[in-house]
């Protein structure tokens, strides 16, 4: 029996990329998939898809900057199926620009998302699973966490306090309690057209020349979560092949 199977699991801006294709690995295994992102529309959609293939899947409007929406979805999770097993904090947005640009809106769209959305994923989720005394945190970083590139100081910048809140968590919390860090590198998904700076939008065509399915990243979190209870998977870090960086 899959260590997924019956697992519920919670999952943030799963309305496309490795949030959407995390949601339909998960469900095709036996999970009880929880779906949270802004656009609403395609959460029914994908839910719809899920539940047709015979998988179970829930959804709820979602903005994580709002840690009020993001305690609505973990008691959504837990009103049906009286638990959290995993939450998967995986929503993020990438409008690079370089820092002479002045961008300030989207650089604190960037903060907002990017680490105050962890920040209440884990704010709602930790109370629950250190009451049932189990759960799994699985944050969604980049390899952004691990270097900086022009244009992208800011977008590094958040997904290197995404690794240190990672690190931290997992240092402190209770032995019941998996704490998991992915980062991905270049992966398909709707990421860079947050981009309005022309000359990070050309060079991110290029960066992206050669990137990972997002089904990559989805098997990556499925391997952490798939582990047995007493084996904790703290950092994953996937790259194309066919990148040296």
């Amino acid at each position: 029996m899959s260590e997924i199977n019956g697992k519920v699991v919670v999952i943030t801006g799963a309305s496309s990329g490795i949030g959407e294709a995390t949601a339909k690995l998960l469900a095709s295994r036996g999970a009880h998939v929880v779906m949270g992102a802004r656009r609403v529309e395609r959460l029914e959609a994908l839910a719809s898809l899920i539940e047709a293939e015979g998988g179970s899947a829930l959804y709820q409007q979602l903005d994580v900057t709002n840690i009020e929406q993001m305690q609505s979805i973990i008691r959504l999770a837990q009103s049906r199926f009286g638990r959290i097993d995993i939450i998967v904090n995986n929503a993020g947005v990438m409008p690079l620009s370089p820092l002479e640009a002045l961008k300030v809106d989207e650089w604190n769209r960037m903060i907002d998302v990017n680490i105050r959305g962890v920040l209440h994923g884990i704010a709602a989720g930790l109370p629950v699973m250190k009451e049932q005394q189990s759960g799994h945190i699985i944050n969604v970083a980049s390899i952004g966490a691990y270097s900086v590139t022009p244009t992208a100081a800011v977008y590094c910048a958040t997904k290197y306090a995404v690794r240190a809140i990672t690190e931290g968590l997992r240092q402190e919390i209770d032995a019941d309690i998996r704490v998991t860090l992915v980062s991905p590198g270049v992966t398909e998904s709707e990421l860079a057209e947050s981009i309005t700076d022309d000359g990070a939008r050309e060079f991110m065509k290029t960066y992206r020349r050669n990137a990972l399915p997002a089904s990559a990243i989805a098997r990556a979190i499925a391997y952490a979560i798939e582990q047995p209870a007493d084996v904790d998977v703290n950092e994953l870090v996937v790259r194309p092949t066919a990148r040296l960086g």
